[in-house]
């Protein structure tokens, strides 16, 4: 019931941001003089509409966003009484158009900085300053974990099935080619930053694991602790690792230590009323910069979400739809962990802003930026004397405006089919 409950409040909470999106437009509109004739919640039949002033607002069957219409978008638009002409929104000045068709972005950012508010209030917001993955780790400051087994690789290869299994799920020293970690045995400790090993200096842990490696037998290592800086004699062991350019490659024999790698802050930062604002802000930012980098990564990741459909294990960093973020923002809840819930209810609203503002039609985006486009093309041509050419004819878009569509509706059918076929999941 739990699942099924968060399911349904986190839909709930897309179609509010979605409805919000388009209130930003009307709100916007109005203040600047343009004729809004219509704000529905929802496509499809009306269920239901009443009439304040010169707008129409209602609520509509399918509840899969929203829309808002303001007169005169285009001045190819036919929907302008001659009464209204002056109120057509094409014949606004290019600033105010501009605001009104990105207010529906700012209202998402706006939702997701409000978010971000709460949970830093609430649950606390992640530590951005920890690396997420190996490549950031690796620019890191050499804080080391020193653990009180290490599994000798090139010796579990060798076990029969039953002994990797049981090396994978258990390491005990003297078991299955276990070893007590040669850090251990010299003394290191948890959260010692490594600055040097033999004569190479370390300044990240990407410097430690090359330095190890290229080291052999006993080995000075020089190490910060509580302010002192102190040395201790390693006597390396060999074991397969996989080259550090290919993670994915062929083991080969490297000196090793036995170190992982360690950080000196917390996971999760917690914040009073006040310092969440600027919290809210950094952690905010923080997703506008992994939004630009998913939106970049979107292309590869066609064929893995084909793949995840035709029977492939789901790649959890592929894209997913409004349905595979409501299954998530319901897994979230059902298993007690609301500080997620939150975190893709960021996450989407500043991708979908971020998204809704490319420069292509029919987004936002696009009518912004053929804005602009007349405005520098108006400004160039009177600098050289020429007649203004006037607006952008819009039917000449159109087959760009269907591609768009097109491609849009059907990366919107592939994910949403891989989110019901082969859906991601937060816990295995």
């Amino acid at each position: 019931m739990a699942f099924w409950l968060g399911t349904a409040a986190f839909a709930l909470t897309i179609l509010i941001s979605v409805s919000l999106h388009e209130l930003g437009h009307m709100i916007t509109g109005k203040c600047f003089g343009m004729k809004v004739t219509k704000y529905f919640v929802g496509f499809g039949p009306t269920i239901f509409s009443f009439r304040r002033g010169e707008t129409e607002y209602g609520l509509k069957a399918i509840p899969l966003g929203g829309f808002c219409k303001i007169v005169g978008m285009t001045p190819q638009d036919d929907d302008v009484a001659p009464e209204d002409q002056h109120r057509a929104m094409w014949r606004f000045p290019v600033w105010k158009r501009t605001i009104v068709m990105s207010a529906g972005s700012i209202t998402h950012f706006m939702l997701a900085l409000a978010g971000a508010w709460v949970m830093a209030v609430s649950v606390g917001l992640p530590n951005t300053d920890i690396p997420a993955d190996d490549a950031a780790r690796a620019k890191a400051p050499a804080f080391i974990s020193v653990g009180d087994c290490l599994p000798m690789q090139s010796v579990i290869k060798t076990l029969d099935e039953a002994g990797q299994k049981a090396a994978s799920e258990k390491c005990e020293p003297g078991v299955n080619g276990a070893v007590v970690p040669p850090a251990k045995q010299a003394g290191l400790q948890d959260l010692d930053r490594i600055t040097k090993v033999g004569d190479t200096p370390v300044a990240t842990y990407g410097d430690l694991t090359r330095a190890i490696r290229a080291a052999k037998g006993e080995t000075v290592f020089e190490f910060q602790r509580d302010g002192q800086t102190k040395t201790a004699k390693v006597t390396l062991i060999t074991d397969e690792r996989a080259p550090l350019d290919n993670p994915d490659g062929t083991p080969a024999p490297v000196s090793v230590a036995g170190l992982g790698w360690n950080t000196d802050q917390p996971y999760v930062k917690h914040y009073t009323a006040i310092t969440a604002f600027q919290g809210a802000g950094d952690f905010s930012w923080y997703m506008v910069e992994n939004s630009f980098k998913a939106m970049a990564r979107i292309p590869q990741k066609i064929p893995a979400l084909w793949n995840s459909i035709t029977g492939d294990e789901r790649d959890p960093d592929t894209p997913i739809s409004v349905i595979g973020a409501s299954r998530l923002g319901g897994e979230a809840i059902e298993k007690g962990v609301p500080e997620i819930f939150w975190q893709i209810f960021i996450s989407l609203n500043i991708f979908i802003g971020l998204f809704n503002l490319l420069p292509l039609l029919p987004l936002d985006g696009g009518h912004i930026a053929i804005a602009w486009f007349e405005r520098a093309r108006s400004w160039l041509y009177q600098r050289f004397r020429r007649p203004d050419p006037g607006r952008v004819d819009y039917y000449k878009l159109m087959p760009l405006t269907y591609a768009v569509i097109l491609i849009g509706g059907a990366f919107t059918l592939l994910t949403a089919t891989a989110d019901i076929i082969n859906p991601i999941t937060i816990f295995k």
